[in-house]
């Protein structure tokens, strides 16, 4: 870097939000299986406190010397249904009560991994997770929990997507916040470092450092000076700016991995807001030229948004993998909030809108009686959406027990808080109650 990227990237820490969303070390825990489930999760509290011991330090450690603020340091691991299933118990609490001791004795934010992958259907432990998911979630802190119901490749697991409605239903009935801990993936990659879907792919090496970047405020600040140019001008400011946040992840993860000792994985290039005011991809767009998120032409400025994010950043960095794109939840963007409450935004608008990003229907707050099967005919919405487009789609609905359509649901931190949102009144019930499996789409066969 010259002097005068130095300055600038500088003055976007200081006055624009940017900062690296999160280091999240990747851990195999293949290694770790044991037909007794009290000597597995030994071995993997003992694997996970001995890899990811330094992670904090070396993070606050970069952050002092590059000046560079790193919000979160996470850890993801092996998805425990694969972990757990030789140890043939009937639920595996235990093992995400082990990943939440682990993840307090290393002072880390979160812990992604308690997941199954039961796209094309279950295997022996997939079950006994997923039944698990209620109380699991309930009694930890940090663990967070994803499970991936279909993929292009596959087709889409009804069965899955029936039981999935059911346990967010009863999540919301033992805590609220389990919810916001969960997340349900058509597509999901192996490589991805933010939470609450992160986990260690089986493809992935054993300890990895991937790390994921941010910056809509920056995006922002930069459209500011180029009012009333072409889209052509546009794409191509976003695109410069995503090069510049990318280096900075790339230099983060590259010194991070070297002073852990460990590979350098990825840079995940999605812009991840927050509630803070200037750090909102709903400002975004609406500086693209949308009057508010949600009308008109939104899909539109979002699609290309997403794009030129894409281009600029694998023009700095060899390694992108993740997401990579647009993150657009409710709660977490000043923004969207503005926009449902302005009554501009909705969940159908949502829906059309994580057709050109990532991920999905995410951080949505929901009256407290919605039917189990209409949050499963939400799911199988989005996963029709990944599946027929060949990427990630998701869905983290947050059913808000004694809350209507208008009030606000308060998380708290990074998840900042949500007005609830409308859904449909009709009902769904005699689709999900069909389930198998809806294959997958012709273009899927592709050898």
């Amino acid at each position: 870097m010259n002097s005068q990227q130095i300055y600038e990237t500088s003055h976007m820490i200081s006055n624009e939000n940017l900062d690296v969303r999160t280091i999240t070390m990747g851990i195999s825990l293949l290694d770790c299986i044991d037909s007794d489930s009290d000597v597995a999760c030994q071995k993997i509290y003992d694997k996970i406190t001995t890899k990811a011991k330094d992670l904090v330090k070396v993070g606050q450690q970069i952050e002092t010397e590059y000046g560079i603020p790193i919000a979160n340091k996470r850890v993801t691991v092996t998805p425990i249904a694969l972990i757990a299933a030789a140890s043939h118990d009937r639920d595996y609490v235990k093992y995400a009560k082990t990943l939440d001791k682990a993840a307090k004795t290393l002072g880390i934010d979160f812990i992604g991994g308690y997941s199954a992958l039961v796209q094309k259907g279950y295997q022996n432990g997939d079950r006994t997770l997923i039944s698990s998911l209620p109380e699991a979630l309930a009694e930890t802190e940090f663990v967070c929990a994803s499970i991936n119901v279909g993929s292009t490749r596959s087709g889409i697991n009804m069965d899955a997507v029936r039981q999935m409605g059911d346990v967010v239903v009863q999540g919301s009935k033992l805590d609220m916040m389990t919810n916001a801990k969960l997340v349900i993936f058509c597509n999901a990659v192996e490589d991805n470092p933010f939470m609450a879907g992160g986990f260690h792919g089986v493809s992935e090496p054993d300890v990895v450092i991937n790390v994921g970047v941010s910056g809509p405020g920056v995006i922002k600040t930069a459209l500011e000076k180029v009012k009333g140019a072409s889209m052509d001008v546009v794409a191509e400011t976003i695109k410069k700016t995503a090069f510049k946040v990318t280096r900075m992840g790339q230099l983060v993860g590259t010194v991070a991995a070297e002073k852990l000792g460990v590979q350098f994985g990825i840079v995940d290039l999605s812009l991840a807001p927050t509630a803070a005011a200037g750090d909102s991809v709903a400002e975004v767009l609406e500086e693209i030229g949308v009057e508010q998120v949600g009308t008109h032409g939104t899909t539109a400025a979002l699609a290309m948004l997403n794009d030129a994010v894409k281009k600029g950043g694998i023009m700095a960095c060899s390694h992108v993998g993740g997401l990579s794109g647009a993150f657009i939840p409710v709660s977490e963007d000043a923004g969207m909030i503005k926009a449902v409450n302005a009554g501009t935004l909705n969940i159908s608008k949502l829906e059309a809108m994580t057709a050109v990003c990532s991920v999905g229907l995410d951080m949505i707050a929901i009256p407290g009686d919605t039917p189990k099967e209409t949050i499963s005919a939400m799911i199988a919405d989005e996963a029709a959406i990944g599946m027929i487009n060949n990427k990630t789609t998701a869905v983290r609905v947050i059913p808000a027990p004694g809350k209507k359509v208008g009030d606000t649901v308060e998380f708290g931190g990074l998840l900042g808080y949500a007005p609830v949102m409308a859904v449909n009144k009709a009902t769904s019930t005699a689709m999900i109650n069909r389930g198998g499996l809806i294959p997958a789409p012709v273009h899927s066969f592709k050898n």
